[in-house]
Protein backbone atom coordinates (compact mmCIF):
# COMPACT_ATOMS: atom_id res chain seq x y z
CA UNK A 1 0.00 0.00 0.00
CA UNK A 2 1.05 2.96 -0.90
CA UNK A 3 2.43 6.02 1.36
CA UNK A 4 0.81 9.63 1.49
CA UNK A 5 1.58 12.36 4.08
CA UNK A 6 2.99 9.92 6.57
CA UNK A 7 0.41 7.44 6.52
CA UNK A 8 -1.17 5.13 4.29
CA UNK A 9 -3.60 6.25 1.00
CA UNK A 10 -6.75 5.99 1.55
CA UNK A 11 -9.11 6.27 -1.35
CA UNK A 12 -12.92 5.53 -1.14
CA UNK A 13 -15.06 3.53 -4.16
CA UNK A 14 -18.14 4.91 -5.47
CA UNK A 15 -20.75 3.60 -8.14
CA UNK A 16 -22.90 5.17 -10.39
CA UNK A 17 -25.62 4.60 -13.27
CA UNK A 18 -26.23 6.02 -16.51
CA UNK A 19 -30.24 4.62 -16.81
CA UNK A 20 -30.77 5.27 -20.58
CA UNK A 21 -34.04 5.45 -21.78
CA UNK A 22 -34.78 6.64 -25.24
CA UNK A 23 -31.65 8.57 -25.95
CA UNK A 24 -32.21 9.95 -22.37
CA UNK A 25 -30.62 9.35 -19.22
CA UNK A 26 -31.76 9.58 -16.17
CA UNK A 27 -30.24 12.63 -13.28
CA UNK A 28 -31.39 13.00 -9.53
CA UNK A 29 -31.59 16.12 -7.39
CA UNK A 30 -29.67 15.27 -4.09
CA UNK A 31 -31.27 16.42 -1.13
CA UNK A 32 -28.21 17.55 0.41
CA UNK A 33 -26.58 20.04 -1.45
CA UNK A 34 -29.47 20.23 -4.52
CA UNK A 35 -27.21 19.09 -7.08
CA UNK A 36 -28.12 17.00 -9.89
CA UNK A 37 -26.32 14.09 -10.31
CA UNK A 38 -26.50 10.49 -11.80
CA UNK A 39 -27.94 8.26 -9.20
CA UNK A 40 -25.40 6.04 -6.90
CA UNK A 41 -23.43 6.19 -4.49
CA UNK A 42 -20.21 4.72 -1.85
CA UNK A 43 -19.39 1.26 -1.84
CA UNK A 44 -19.93 -0.41 1.76
CA UNK A 45 -16.68 -2.24 2.77
CA UNK A 46 -18.05 -5.76 2.03
CA UNK A 47 -20.41 -5.07 -0.81
CA UNK A 48 -19.60 -6.68 -4.40
CA UNK A 49 -19.55 -3.71 -6.96
CA UNK A 50 -22.65 -4.66 -9.08
CA UNK A 51 -24.33 -5.41 -5.62
CA UNK A 52 -23.56 -2.04 -4.54
CA UNK A 53 -24.50 0.09 -7.87
CA UNK A 54 -28.04 -2.07 -7.36
CA UNK A 55 -28.81 -0.63 -3.86
CA UNK A 56 -27.56 2.98 -4.59
CA UNK A 57 -29.40 2.93 -7.36
CA UNK A 58 -33.04 1.31 -5.77
CA UNK A 59 -32.29 3.42 -2.62
CA UNK A 60 -31.94 6.77 -4.83
CA UNK A 61 -34.86 6.44 -7.20
CA UNK A 62 -36.94 3.03 -6.55
CA UNK A 63 -35.91 1.74 -9.47
CA UNK A 64 -33.79 -1.81 -10.30
CA UNK A 65 -31.43 -1.73 -12.73
CA UNK A 66 -29.21 -4.20 -14.20
CA UNK A 67 -25.94 -3.09 -15.38
CA UNK A 68 -24.70 -3.49 -18.74
CA UNK A 69 -21.24 -2.17 -19.29
CA UNK A 70 -18.43 -0.23 -17.54
CA UNK A 71 -18.63 2.96 -19.88
CA UNK A 72 -15.93 4.99 -17.25
CA UNK A 73 -13.50 5.53 -14.33
CA UNK A 74 -13.44 8.82 -12.56
CA UNK A 75 -10.90 10.01 -9.97
CA UNK A 76 -11.58 13.29 -7.52
CA UNK A 77 -7.88 13.80 -6.88
CA UNK A 78 -8.40 16.21 -4.39
CA UNK A 79 -10.78 13.91 -2.50
CA UNK A 80 -9.45 10.71 -2.94
CA UNK A 81 -12.72 8.96 -4.73
CA UNK A 82 -13.07 6.37 -7.27
CA UNK A 83 -16.22 6.19 -8.97
CA UNK A 84 -17.09 3.29 -11.55
CA UNK A 85 -19.88 4.49 -13.94
CA UNK A 86 -22.00 2.28 -15.72
CA UNK A 87 -24.23 2.09 -18.45
CA UNK A 88 -27.66 0.41 -16.98
CA UNK A 89 -31.19 -0.27 -18.10
CA UNK A 90 -34.21 -0.43 -15.73
CA UNK A 91 -36.43 -2.81 -15.02
CA UNK A 92 -39.74 -1.42 -15.56
CA UNK A 93 -40.58 0.29 -12.28
CA UNK A 94 -42.13 3.94 -10.36
CA UNK A 95 -39.03 6.39 -9.26
CA UNK A 96 -40.27 7.50 -6.00
CA UNK A 97 -39.03 10.70 -4.04
CA UNK A 98 -36.85 9.59 -0.71
CA UNK A 99 -34.31 11.38 1.83
CA UNK A 100 -31.60 11.73 -0.64
CA UNK A 101 -33.19 12.76 -3.49
CA UNK A 102 -35.65 15.83 -4.44
CA UNK A 103 -36.39 15.10 -8.13
CA UNK A 104 -35.84 13.04 -11.38
CA UNK A 105 -35.41 14.14 -14.81
CA UNK A 106 -34.91 12.18 -17.95
CA UNK A 107 -32.55 14.53 -19.51
CA UNK A 108 -31.20 14.85 -22.79
CA UNK A 109 -27.43 15.32 -23.46
CA UNK A 110 -27.74 19.24 -23.48
CA UNK A 111 -30.23 19.28 -20.46
CA UNK A 112 -26.98 17.06 -18.76
CA UNK A 113 -24.58 19.73 -19.92
CA UNK A 114 -26.84 22.60 -18.37
CA UNK A 115 -27.80 20.75 -15.29
CA UNK A 116 -24.73 18.87 -14.04
CA UNK A 117 -21.26 20.09 -12.90
CA UNK A 118 -19.03 18.88 -15.53
CA UNK A 119 -17.39 16.28 -13.69
CA UNK A 120 -20.81 14.64 -13.34
CA UNK A 121 -21.99 15.71 -16.73
CA UNK A 122 -18.45 14.16 -18.14
CA UNK A 123 -20.02 10.72 -16.85
CA UNK A 124 -23.26 10.36 -18.29
CA UNK A 125 -22.19 11.86 -21.74
CA UNK A 126 -19.56 9.26 -21.75
CA UNK A 127 -22.01 6.56 -20.88
CA UNK A 128 -24.04 8.11 -23.56
CA UNK A 129 -21.10 7.85 -26.36
CA UNK A 130 -20.14 5.15 -25.27
CA UNK A 131 -18.00 3.16 -27.94
CA UNK A 132 -16.56 0.02 -26.65
CA UNK A 133 -13.41 1.36 -24.36
CA UNK A 134 -14.16 2.84 -20.93
CA UNK A 135 -13.26 6.39 -20.45
CA UNK A 136 -10.79 7.15 -17.83
CA UNK A 137 -10.38 10.71 -16.57
CA UNK A 138 -9.67 12.61 -12.96
CA UNK A 139 -11.07 15.89 -12.39
CA UNK A 140 -11.47 18.42 -9.17
CA UNK A 141 -14.38 17.75 -8.05
CA UNK A 142 -16.04 19.89 -10.06
CA UNK A 143 -14.25 20.35 -13.47
CA UNK A 144 -12.48 17.09 -15.45
CA UNK A 145 -8.52 17.67 -15.70
CA UNK A 146 -7.69 15.34 -18.13
CA UNK A 147 -9.34 13.81 -21.62
CA UNK A 148 -10.97 10.16 -21.80
CA UNK A 149 -7.93 7.89 -22.20
CA UNK A 150 -8.45 4.29 -22.80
Amino acid sequence: MGERRGGPAMHSVSVAAAVVRDDRVLVVRRRDNGHWEPPGGVLEPDEAILDGLRREVHEETGLDVEAETLTGVYKNLPRGIVALVFRCRSVPGRLRLNDEVTDFRWATRGEVTELLDEAYAVRLLDALAYDGKPAVRTHDGVQVLTAATP
